[in-house]
């Protein structure tokens, strides 16, 4: 998000030293030039600027794919000026999304009938993903508070105040209070016994998380399905669930396919993914599947036909890319035996992190084994430092690890955090835990933070003894 701001006579215009070759003269930095400049010179100037970006493979910050073989490449850069929102020019891909949406429904074991097609929709990433299902919820929820002949003014949603920020935003901007469980002292996700608690006649859904981004643990949704089915039958409600497997939707399917997680369980109405995460595609693709057509009220679907032909959309984004080209590329090239050979990888070298930072003997780790291949970990002596240095420093050998306090009512916990991506190699995690051993170490050899404000109290204490002392020795003369 971009906010405005007034630009400084030192920073209103742009220097490139190698452009010099083409552009005399500075460009306006936040205005719209007056004349064109040679192409070589635009490549040029932003080629510079970017180079002071991180390195996306050494961002381990990030869940979301950076790397994908070139042959995926070449398919992306022939159908990058497609706009697949346009079904009638596009049938194709309009079909390919058809069929990831498929794939995927029958990946989350969605009761589907032999010619059965699935309910679901691509959308540009877990987020917009949230929103349409949760509207979804919202309004079928009225529906049903609007045919009892009783108020629905006042919906909620309960959740876990680990949950990522777009379940605030869909909260905030569709006016549905958000019911959060607070975290504890070593429990950093959803209490299923205590989510259920808070739910009641106004609540629209439950929403679990399958991957915390905070530790990438996996809420136990069996339980919450089996206790909130104790819930509706005795008092009447149809409360659902909604998984948000934004991160471990294609994960939990090839290394736990035991879990029950899915649409498996009855209360599970609708899930949403991220294609750009775990389902191995550059960023701009999630997924959100349905259940049943039932679980998708009719009059959200808008029905257009300026670009053609009559065209369903249920969508807060018009506008479609190359991403479910390269979905679909993924899904077929690699199949599940190729998704399961790589998040047995994943999950291997978050092991082999997990033991390096252990084997230093100065880090707790807070991730699960099993979960979101990434590992979560915090100082066990934080006196002299703390993990917002560890992360700082870092970032001096080219590594974007980031440090971060756990929400409520955890706040005093701080966390490290290494996300385990494909492209992440045995290797890389031996020399990242090298290097942390190195920040350590020049850490360890400066003086602690506090450590003037130490000194300054050890005098003013002093000092108070001192005259203390003077005051007893002349009462006792």
């Amino acid at each position: 998000m971009v906010l405005s701001r007034i630009a400084s006579e030192t920073d209103a215009s742009i220097q490139s030293t190698f452009a010099s070759r083409y552009v005399q003269t500075s460009l306006p930095r936040f205005r719209i030039p007056e004349q064109s400049i040679p192409k070589e010179a635009a490549y040029q100037i932003i080629n510079d600027e970017l180079m002071l970006d991180g390195n996306p493979r050494l961002n381990l910050a990030s869940f979301v794919t950076t790397w994908m073989e070139p042959e995926c490449d070449k398919l992306i850069v022939a159908s990058i000026n497609k706009n697949y929102v346009d079904m009638d020019e596009y049938p194709v891909t309009t079909e390919l999304q058809n069929r990831c949406v498929n794939m995927i429904a029958h990946l989350f074991n969605a009761p589907l009938g032999e010619s059965e097609a699935a309910v679901g929709v691509g959308t540009v990433g877990s987020s917009e993903a949230i929103m349409l299902a949760g509207l979804a919820f919202k309004r079928k929820w009225q529906n049903k508070r609007k045919a009892e002949g009783k108020p629905c003014d006042k919906p909620n949603i309960v959740t876990g105040a680990n949950v990522q920020v777009c379940w605030e935003k869909f909260a905030r901007y569709f006016e549905v209070e958000l019911k959060e469980v607070k975290l504890s002292d070593g429990y950093y996700v959803m209490d299923p016994h205590k989510a259920v608690e808070l739910v009641d006649e106004n609540t629209i859904c439950v929403a679990a998380i399958l991957g915390s981004t905070l530790n990438g643990e996996f809420e136990d949704v069996k339980l919450l399905n089996n206790l909130l089915a104790e819930k509706n039958k005795k008092t009447g409600w149809e409360t659902p669930i909604h998984v948000d497997a934004a991160s471990g939707g294609f994960i939990a399917p090839f290394l736990y396919p035991k879990l029950e997680w899915d649409f498996r369980l009855p209360l599970v109405k609708s899930i949403n993914v991220s294609g750009h995460k775990y389902g191995l595609v550059y960023a701009g693709i999630g997924w959100v599947i349905w259940r049943s057509k039932e679980d998708l009220p009719e009059e959200l679907i808008f029905h257009i036909n300026y670009l053609g032909t009559d065209q369903p959309t249920f969508t807060l984004n018009f506008s479609k890319g190359y991403q479910v080209i390269a979905q679909y590329y993924q899904l077929i090239r690699l199949g599940f035996e190729g998704y399961k050979n790589v998040m047995e990888n994943c999950q291997a070298n978050a092991m082999v992190l997990k033991r390096g930072l252990e084997a230093t003997g100065r880090f707790n780790v807070v991730s699960k084994d099993n979960g979101v291949p990434l590992v979560a970990f915090s100082l066990k002596d934080r006196s002299r430092h703390d993990e917002f240095d560890v992360s700082d420093w870092l970032r001096r050998y080219g590594w974007i690890v980031p440090a971060y306090t756990m929400p409520p009512d955890a706040q005093h916990v701080i966390v490290l955090r290494v996300v385990i991506r494909e492209d992440f190699s045995c290797t890389l995690a031996e020399r990242l835990v090298g290097d942390i051993k190195k920040v350590l170490h020049e850490l360890d050899a400066l003086p602690p933070k506090n450590g003037s404000n130490v000194i300054a109290m050890n005098v003013v204490n002093s000092w108070k003894k001192f005259v203390n002392d003077k005051k007893t020795n002349r009462v006792i003369c």
